[in-house]
Order: C-alpha cells, then structure tokens, then sequence
C-alpha cells in the first residue's frame, strides 16, 4: 500500500524527519545496507520504536516515487496521535464517562476512516489502535473519515490487552464484538465502557478477547455470517449511545 504524499525517500531526509518529530509508522530499508547513514537512521527508528523491514531492491523500486531512495522509504503518519490519557482527559472535560473504541487489526483504511466518523458522531471520547498489524493514519483514513480525525483523538499502543488491563483500573469495563456474544440489546452497555472491534476477516483476536469482560452481538436475519468492520461499529456504537441517551 502506497501512501504517496506521506512517502519520504533518501537518507537525510528520512534522518531529517525523525529528528524533526515526524511520526514515522513504518521504515523500509534495503536488505543487507549497514552503512553509517543508514545505522544512524536505524538507531532514531529504534529510539522511536518504528516498524522495520528489511527489504530487496526491487520492492524499495516499485515503492519509490523519485527514484532516489537510496535504500531508504519511510512511512509518515498524515495525523499525529494522540496518548491514551488524552482520550481519558478528552472524557473528564466533557463530564461524561469514558466511551472509548479500540479497533483490533482493522487492515482497511477506509473501514478505520468510517470508524472514526461514527465515533466523532456517537460523542465516543477516542479510539485505541494496535502498531503492528493494522493501518496507520494515512491520507486514505483521514479522507475517509470526513474531517472527524481533526476531532476525534486516535492513540496507538503496542500491546491492545495491556492497554486493556490498565484501563480497567480507571473502572473501564470492556466489551467486545462476537457473533456468539449476547445480543446487544439484553445487555447494560451505560457506564465507562471500552468497545472492542475486531478485524474484517479474523473478528477479535482470543487474547484480547479473553482480557474483555463480556461479549456482545448484533443480531442478524440474513444469509451471510457477518457485517463490514466500520458497518458493525456503528451499529453498537449508537446502541450504547440509545443506553446512555435512557
């Protein structure tokens, strides 16, 4: 996937972004380059705990608009994150309870955008992304998201079911997306309350769901087995808001 006007290529610019505070979410390097520039670009993607890969030519090549990598493509975030404790100040502020989507390796831009809009709409006070296998804030998710990433804050965390824990501690309860969940409308979805939405293909992974405190359904009539990521989000998402709303 190709986020061109987030693409940066060659090495002191890439070394000239990490060092500005650029949010770099994914670094591609040259597979066996070991040269000064490029350990000095390694030791910054370290510092700020930046995905690599090592790659061939040819893939650095087809991913290259100028040509002139050098070896080196970073990834550049179109929006910065936000920190999870600005999603919980986000809520303390409005004087509500905390109402926090957490997306579990949403691969689809589009579906992250969509996400973000329905949580901006829904009044929920942010939305927690995993680092690593999952997509990034790209042009393609803030165009998506209909100007709501301007509003809604997204954090990014390494480890969903960490995060999860700690925020049971500031009294969170958690609820997750399953078809074999209770239907969402025999369940009280009122208080702090995180919602867990999982992946197109694979739903919630079973760590994160065994770290939830209870499963949830949306009830279905048709001949298929399943709804679009974003589509099931804000079915639940506005439930909780009906709830909250009694």
């Amino acid at each position: 996937m190709r986020y061109e006007e987030f693409t940066i290529e060659g090495r002191n610019a890439v070394i000239e972004a990490f060092r500005s505070g650029k949010t770099i979410d994914k670094l591609f390097v040259l597979d066996g380059c070991h040269d000064g520039p490029v350990q000095t670009i390694l030791r910054e993607a370290k510092k700020h705990d930046t995905i690599v890969s090592f790659v061939k030519k040819d893939r650095l090549d087809n991913m290259s608009q100028t040509g002139k990598h050098q070896g080196v493509i970073a990834y550049a975030a179109a929006y910065e994150y936000a920190l999870v404790e600005d999603i919980l100040e986000n809520a303390k502020n409005k004087g509500e309870d905390p109402f926090i989507i957490l997306l579990d390796h949403i691969e689809d831009p589009h579906n992250l955008g969509a996400i973000i809009r329905t949580a901006n709409l829904a009044g929920a006070h942010g939305i927690i992304i995993p680092k690593r296998r999952a997509v990034s804030l790209t042009a393609t998710v803030a165009k998506a998201s209909a100007g709501a990433i301007n509003y809604t804050p997204v954090a990014r965390v390494n480890n969903l079911s960490d995060t999860i824990k700690k925020l049971k501690d500031e009294g969170i309860w958690f609820v997750c997306a399953d078809m074999d969940g209770e239907i969402m409308y025999r369940q009280n979805l009122k208080g702090p309350i995180g919602l867990v939405i999982g992946n197109e293909g694979e739903g919630v992974s079973r760590l994160v769901r065994e770290n939830c405190d209870f499963t949830t359904s949306i009830p279905m009539k048709g001949d298929i087995d399943s709804l679009n990521a974003s589509v099931a989000a804000g079915i639940l998402a506005f439930e909780i808001v009906r709830q909250r709303m009694q």
